[in-house]
């Protein structure tokens, strides 16, 4: 993965340093769904997406650090990560425009929902970062999420995963973007609604005495 790093942050001693820095958190051991696949999963989303980012640029750097902290403290995390961007892109060369850019759209991963109208650079994204939703390797995904928070009961872990579930099939539109939507949609709902019956029926089984 670093030619896709080098690719954007150049090959001077210093974005050789960050990219390998990034990598290297990506691949802590504790993680199970935030590793380097989500990365590079992440990044494969924005390829069909990028014309529409004013910044594509940004957006890529962002998919880079939005997850570069990775602790289980939402909001933290995202908050860690972006002050790490503004610790390191200026060395790499990046200039200080692109720079807020990138720590901004790394903030606004922590809830998707603060999104903008008319923010293109944070659609898309958001929209990467959602594709996983509606795109194969679903129930995959959904596991590695339970295995990240392993510490978590099974009755809350169902309580706080099917609010969040909820709270995503409520909005109108997933995607914020059009193509998106073309894309993944209409499976995303899918994928969702299944598990959220899955997490009430195995909710429903624990509750009986």
């Amino acid at each position: 993965m670093i030619d896709d790093w080098t690719a954007l942050a150049g090959e001077s001693p210093a974005s050789l340093a960050t990219g390998a820095e990034l990598i290297a958190r990506w691949s802590e051991p504790h993680r199970r769904y935030h590793t380097l696949d989500h990365l590079a999963a992440v990044l494969a989303a924005i390829s069909p997406l990028a014309a529409l980012a004013e910044d594509p640029a940004a957006v890529r750097l962002a998919a880079w650090f939005h997850d570069a902290v990775y602790d289980g403290r939402p909001g933290r995390d995202e908050e860690r990560s972006a002050q790490l961007a503004q610790s390191r892109l200026p060395a790499c060369g990046v200039p200080v425009s692109r720079v807020a850019e990138v720590a901004r759209l790394v903030r606004l991963t922590a809830a998707h929902d603060t999104l903008a109208a008319g923010d293109r650079n944070g659609a898309v994204l958001c929209d990467a970062d959602l594709a996983v939703l509606g795109r194969p390797g679903y129930d995959e995904y959904a596991a590695r999420i339970r295995q990240e928070y392993a510490h978590v009961p099974d009755d809350l872990f169902r309580k706080g995963r099917a609010e969040v579930l909820r709270r995503l099939l409520a909005v109108p539109r997933l995607y914020r973007t059009g193509r998106a939507r073309e894309l993944w949609e209409e499976r995303a709902r899918a994928n969702m609604s299944r598990e959220l019956a899955a997490l009430a029926a195995a909710q429903a089984g624990g509750d009986q005495p």
